[in-house]
């Protein structure tokens, strides 16, 4: 080989050819969206010319660098140096055991940057333009080697797809490529990222009611990675499904798009309130890079891991063992969240309903329904290696809707029982009874927060009737009221846990009742009532029949299909949003929970119900004494019932003289009242936010006698209509 051949074939970086003309220089500067070139200040940068030749240097007080004596042709600007610094979040991501980050300087400086536009879109004038021979916006993504943990691109009005960075792109180079004897701006786009606000405190809260429900809604979605195909075999992945937890969590969110919808049938919009963070405190789906991270490599084949394996747990499909649950799980630095899907296929998630049996729970003397406990502990196996990966103190914040809430109840306190010592915060909508009066004592701890929306029947099952050995457990009796409002008029025995029946709800309740004055007149509590009469009814407008000793009552699915009440886009979605709209208003005039008029309106229905009840008894006292003895438990409920009913009517009492606090509205943010001054105000700019909607609010001052108006939110004796494919 002659020493031609020999030069030739000689690395590039390593060699410089006679003829290249040298001499040239190039000029740059980094700036934020307001021209500022501070906030990258000292920087270290690294320049590669075309011959492969490379300089270093920092950036100056203005964000200036400048390479001179170059060879000509356009030069490859990077600024790849790792985090140096001492901020405690930044070096646990660079030094975690599993999925490290490379987080370099330049995106700590972005990070730290804000967006000239609320809305987060690209500028289209920017002071630094003035002194700018070519002036490019760019992402921290192009100045750095490793990209998989940064998001995706987002539009650019000034781009460098074209013209020297293909010239530049020939010869492999990384970074941004610059022409000569040019001075070259490039605006840098802020490394932020939208996150779901959340509280992090142990008290209830109306926005965590709100942000959760919408939550345990997206649980119902797909995780919508691309590829789907498993294992993964290209070298990056894709979340371009809308709606999808993906898509929310690793793609929309991380470019600072305001998504809404939680549901594909979902028509109304229903914003999260959504905070501005530094990128890395998003809530985070990990990175896909098998160069990078051996776990990600293909050849590990049913062993490889990729963010749907971490983050989403689909167990529809894996043959005999599958409990068909479904649920996903993110974190930041401040919490985790474990969000459980509830009821979805009918055939499937039925028939884990319907599974009444009751099992051990772990090593106590509680008994659980044996269908949820199967279910918990598939979601436990996946969140404890999620934790096991990814737990270093955080809040736990566990949240389900229906078949999902009890799985996630069950879930939470296994989690809870475990020797880590996890600090949790569980919200359900809509949730069966799980477990028996044993286990809800032995729950007590857990810090629970149950949500039922007015006639949603889910919570008042499983019953006695759905047990496998029902009829141990009595007859049950069901009573009809009359002359009050039909929110409040059915009250079955064979529904409560009047005579030792096996399973009992767990947790704080916050019960969701729209009251309706009149035709035009209307508005919203949300209470604790404290009487089963409220609670635990039934969502139909006549008497059960009793049937073999047993209540005459359709089935679950038929009761959900029957029941707008219990949906999540349809129901308890709404009813939060209408609580924490109401109690925003509330806070915000100083007043409280409960108006006047509908303390009256609701203090007269209970009065009336009372009597009815005292009535019922009476009359089964003066039956003959056999007949008396026969149902002495019955007599003895409805008592016991008489004094809810009463502590009911105390509880409403209270409500009219209770102000709402900041901190009941949005719990722990309420002491850091710069994040909400920061946020607040896109949330309520969005006009659907702003519309005038009666269940969101007070009602007007006046008096209505109409006493059998419905509390339903619809038309007395109008059905309930359901498509089954919109079940969420």
């Amino acid at each position: 080989m002659t020493l031609m051949d020999k030069e030739l074939n000689s690395p590039l970086s390593s060699r410089v050819l006679a003829c290249p003309v040298q001499g040239k220089w190039t000029s740059f500067q980094l700036v934020d969206e307001l021209g500022s070139g501070e906030p990258y200040a000292g920087l270290a940068y690294e320049v590669t010319d075309s011959e492969g030749q490379k300089y270093t240097g920092r950036l100056d007080a203005t964000g200036n660098g400048k390479v001179d004596n170059h060879f000509a042709g356009p030069i490859a600007l990077t600024l790849d140096q790792m985090y140096q610094g001492t901020e405690e979040l930044y070096k646990d991501l660079q030094t975690r055991p599993h999925y490290p980050l490379k987080i370099t300087e330049l995106q700590v400086r972005a990070e730290q940057t804000r967006y000239l536009n609320n809305n987060a879109t690209r500028t289209k004038d920017n002071p630094a333009q003035a002194c700018a021979d070519e002036y490019y916006q760019v992402e921290v993504r192009h100045l750095v080697e490793y990209v998989a943990h940064l998001p995706p691109e987002v539009y650019r009005h000034y781009p460098v797809s074209s013209g020297p960075a293909k010239i530049m792109g020939k010869h492999g180079q990384l970074g941004v490529a610059l022409m000569p004897q040019k001075h070259t701006v490039l605006e840098v786009r802020p490394l932020r990222a939208l996150r779901p606000m959340l509280s992090t405190g142990s008290e209830f809260c109306a926005l965590n009611l709100y942000q959760l429900a919408l939550m345990a809604t997206l649980s119902y979605c797909p995780f919508g990675q691309q590829p789907e195909d498993q294992p993964v075999k290209t070298k990056t992945v894709s979340f371009p499904l809308q709606p999808s937890v993906g898509n929310w969590f690793g793609d929309a969110l991380a470019k600072f798009d305001e998504l809404w919808r939680v549901d594909s049938t979902q028509t109304n919009a229903y914003y999260p309130l959504y905070e501005e963070v530094p990128y890395s405190k998003r809530l985070e789906i990990v990175p896909f890079d098998p160069t990078l991270y051996p776990v990600n490599d293909p050849k590990l084949r049913e062993d490889q891991e990729h963010p749907a394996k971490i983050h989403f747990l689909d167990d529809r499909k894996l043959g005999v063992e599958a409990t068909d649950t479904q649920a996903f799980i993110t974190h930041n630095d401040e919490l985790i969240l474990i969000s459980v899907r509830g009821t979805y296929e009918l055939v499937a998630d039925g028939l884990r309903d319907a599974d009444a049996f009751q099992v051990p729970f772990e090593d106590t003397d509680s008994k659980v329904h044996r269908g949820f406990y199967e279910a918990a502990q598939k979601a436990y196996g996946f969140a404890v290696k999620y934790l096991d990966k990814f737990y270093a103190g955080q809040k736990l914040l566990i949240c389900g809707h229906s078949l999902g809430g009890a799985v996630a109840l069950l879930l939470s306190e296994m989690l809870r029982r475990s020797p880590e010592g996890y600090d949790i915060q569980l919200y359900t909508y809509g949730a069966p009874r799980a477990g028996d009066a044993n286990f809800a004592k032995g729950a007590a701890p857990l810090v629970h927060y149950r949500m039922v929306n007015h006639n949603d029947p889910v919570p008042s099952v499983p019953g006695t009737w759905m047990n496998t050995k029902a009829k141990v457990f009595g007859s049950g009796l069901a009573l009809t009221f009359v002359n009050v409002p039909l929110g409040l008029s059915v009250f079955v025995a064979g529904i409560t846990n009047w005579t030792g029946e096996p399973y009992e709800h767990h947790g704080t309740l916050r019960h969701f009742m729209p009251v309706e004055f009149g035709r035009k007149a209307q508005s919203s509590i949300l209470w604790e009532p404290g009487c089963d009469t409220i609670t635990q009814h039934a969502a139909c407008s006549v008497a059960l029949q009793q049937k073999n000793g047993l209540p005459d009552r359709p089935g679950l699915l038929t009761q959900v299909f029957s029941a707008g009440n219990h949906l999540m886009a349809g129901g308890y979605i709404p009813a939060c949003w209408a609580t924490l709209r109401r109690w925003q208003e509330a806070q915000e005039s100083r007043r409280s929970l409960v108006t006047e008029r509908e303390f009256e309106w609701i203090e007269s229905a209970l009065i009336g119900i009372t009597q009815q009840l005292r009535d019922k008894c009476r009359d089964l006292l003066a039956r003959p004494d056999a007949y008396v003895r026969a149902h002495e438990q019955a007599i003895g409920a409805i008592n016991r019932e008489v004094d809810k009913v009463h502590t009911t009517r105390t509880r409403l009492a209270t409500l009219r003289y209770m102000s709402v606090s900041q901190k009941d509205v949005y719990g722990q943010l309420s002491e850091q009242p710069e994040r909400l001054a920061d946020n607040l105000p896109r949330w309520q700019a969005h006009p659907q936010n702003q519309v005038v909607e009666q269940l969101a609010m007070a009602p007007s001052s006046g008096s209505d006698s109409t006493q059998t108006a419905s509390i339903y939110g619809h038309t007395i004796g109008a059905p309930h209509t359901l498509d089954i494919d919109s079940i969420v």
